[in-house]
């Protein structure tokens, strides 16, 4: 199997995963793997770490990054991702990380959530839905606390491209059985190489029947904001309404670059509820969702 290095993709360029994992007992913790180049040639990665109570950046060489081309598997530093499960031994920078993970079957959306975007020309940013859920094993120790997220539930995703949108809202959450499910939202304006517009994907994973709505498919965006958003399509609405938050400090790519600040709530009280006409599908407040709210630079 081929890897990629990113040698062979000319800035600016990044493409980064996201992977959350929830334990039973209420913790919580995200790794943001990442390769980036910009219009200069130079081209690094970087391991982002996040909890509810903190956030550490991590810089790496491009030497010492790897991933397959046609398969979730990412290598940075002493830390390795895959679709079996995640290894892990960095100590430097504030962060003491150590331990393995183990991955259930992942839990993949029908198609691709960007649908027929994923063709157009000169898209800033692509998305993409590794595993809606999946079951977690195994221990990590950050910081001398050990974290048993035996039992408990993960989350990946991935982006490619440039730089994320100038204005955008991202929200994510999961929870297990019984009654469990999973859902992922994003909002943004979305440049072209002629004009602009403002589009949403969505997936909500309930009562087992996946729901999607995205513009591709007609919805529209009711309202967006820091405060939460609602989505229309058809007899379908989708509201997300945020109740809490504590947000971090994260970095983000502009033209390839991790130069751009950025703040998500790992933790955040979410309130959701989907709505088929006058029936409700979904009413779920979940404690654990993520959030993360960008608007032009330095209004974030």
């Amino acid at each position: 199997m081929k890897f990629f290095h990113g040698a062979k993709k000319p800035g600016p360029y990044f493409e980064g995963w996201y992977l959350k994992h929830q334990s039973p007992d209420g913790k919580s913790l995200a790794l943001i793997p990442a390769f980036h180049g910009g219009r200069d040639g130079r081209r690094s990665a970087s391991l982002q770490v996040i909890t509810d109570s903190g956030a550490w950046w991590l810089e790496y060489p491009e030497a010492q990054f790897r991933a397959f081309e046609n398969a979730f598997h990412v290598e940075i530093g002493q830390a390795v991702f895959h679709k079996g499960g995640m290894k892990i031994d960095v100590s430097r920078d504030g962060l003491s990380l150590q331990g393995e993970l183990r991955y259930g079957p992942f839990t993949a959306l029908r198609s691709d959530i960007m649908g027929p975007f994923r063709f157009l020309p000169g898209m800033q940013c692509s998305h993409g839905v590794l595993s809606m859920g999946h079951s977690l094993e195994g221990r990590l120790r950050l910081n001398g606390e050990i974290l048993d997220f035996s039992g408990g539930t993960g989350y990946i995703e991935m982006d490619r491209g440039r730089s994320f949108p100038e204005t955008y809202l991202w929200t994510q959450c999961v929870w297990p059985e019984p009654k469990g499910g999973s859902l992922m939202l994003a909002a943004a304006s979305v440049p072209l190489p002629i004009g602009s517009f403002t589009g949403c994907i969505c997936a909500v994973l309930c009562q087992g029947r996946e729901y999607r709505l995205a513009t591709y498919r007609g919805a529209r965006i009711e309202s967006w904001s820091p405060a939460g958003a609602v989505i229309r399509q058809g007899s379908l609405r989708l509201s997300a309404e945020v109740l809490e938050e504590r947000r971090q400090a994260l970095r983000a790519p502009a033209e390839g670059r991790m130069e751009r600040g950025i703040h998500e709530s790992l933790c955040a009280v979410v309130r959701y509820q989907l709505w088929s006409g006058e029936s409700i599908l979904l009413q779920h407040t979940d404690r654990r969702a993520s959030f993360e709210y960008a608007a032009r630079q330095g209004t974030e």
